[in-house]
């Protein structure tokens, strides 16, 4: 991984009417990374990303993709990037060869190349023996597949990826991530957008989007070091459920969630340890077998930057409705004579 940026905007805004979609946001992916855009549903994600790829112009703001600018050549921006979206557009009534065979011609991969360019990919997305196979009749997994090569066909630097495997089941996901990983680690530019928490943690960057609002930004391990400074606490006792109330009344803890046998807990920043948690329950006449420290995950994080971000917005309309003026007739305003 280099310092050479293969994405980089400033202040991107899109609005549609008043509803602003993405909100100034400021995006930076290395050549060579795989970068993870999460968000839940609704978040900004797919916005952002159809004006990465010169499809949707921006309101607001600038971006430049593999050095082209996406507001001044976003024709040139489509040419040289590969795009797979929620709904990757597959023509089921051709096999998996003709579609690849036509992605290959609207991406003007040289008819010298092409054979070639179409095997290799027919290799890489483990689709060997199914190139006849209509695409209608693939399973989830391999249409998936499918739709990642007709995306590289031509040899993209970068590909951006849409939730490129929501509603594909547990084995064919980790299948998938594995073709994304081996490309980035071969120098291929990726950025994906996923709601899956644990996709993220695949990832070599996060960005982690909330309400247009880019609300995190780094190495996993970074986020962790410098935005999340919170303690992460997993513990085992004779009644899950009472301990589970008792900490929820208990303001130094922001979280409870119970996860099989044991509570996962998130303690605010300075708050207690392990042992201060074991040390209070049992003053509580409360039984707890075991209590330890662990690192935070992708989903602790997202949860709670996104509360963060929630209660910081609430903050903002409070203030805003103590300062407007109260409407003349309301009470505890001046009478009109």
């Amino acid at each position: 991984m280099n310092d050479r940026w293969a994405i980089v905007t400033r202040g991107l805004t899109r609005r549609f009417g008043k509803l602003v979609a993405v909100d100034h946001v400021d995006i930076r992916v290395r050549e060579g990374e795989l970068y993870g855009f999460l968000g839940p549903n609704g978040a900004g994600k797919s916005t952002t990303l159809r004006m990465l790829c010169g499809i949707l112009e921006p309101t607001d703001g600038e971006g430049h993709v593999l050095g082209h600018d996406i507001r001044r050549e976003p024709e040139r921006v489509k040419s040289s990037i590969g795009y797979m979206s929620q709904r990757f557009s597959l023509y089921d009534d051709l096999t998996a060869g003709e579609n690849l065979t036509f992605y290959a011609r609207v991406y003007m991969v040289a008819r010298a190349e092409r054979a070639a360019r179409i095997e290799r990919m027919v290799r890489l997305a483990d689709l060997v023996g199914r190139e006849r196979q209509l695409a209608g009749q693939l399973s989830g997994g391999y249409r998936q597949r499918l739709a990642l090569a007709c995306a590289l066909v031509h040899g993209p630097r970068l590909i951006l990826l849409d939730e490129p495997t929501a509603g594909v089941d547990p084995v064919s996901r980790r299948t998938f991530w594995a073709l994304i990983r081996r490309l980035a680690d071969e120098g291929t530019t990726i950025l994906v957008t996923t709601h899956y928490m644990d996709e993220a943690e695949l990832c070599d960057t996060l960005g982690f989007i909330y309400q247009g609002r880019l609300i995190a930004q780094g190495s996993p391990e970074a986020i962790k070091r410098d935005a999340f400074g919170r303690r992460v606490v997993e513990l085992e006792a004779d009644s899950l459920q009472r301990v589970a109330e008792l900490l929820a009344e208990w303001d130094a803890v922001e979280e409870v969630a119970r996860i099989g046998g044991r509570l996962r807990l998130i303690v605010t920043p300075g708050g207690p340890d392990a042992n201060a948690i074991v040390a209070r329950l049992r003053d509580q006449a409360v039984g707890v077998r075991s209590a330890r420290e662990v690192d935070p995950s992708v989903e602790d994080l997202f949860v709670s930057f996104v509360d963060k971000e929630r209660k910081a917005r609430v903050r903002e309309q409070l203030r805003a409705l103590s300062a407007a003026p109260e409407p003349a007739g309301a009470p505890g305003s001046p009478r009109t004579p």
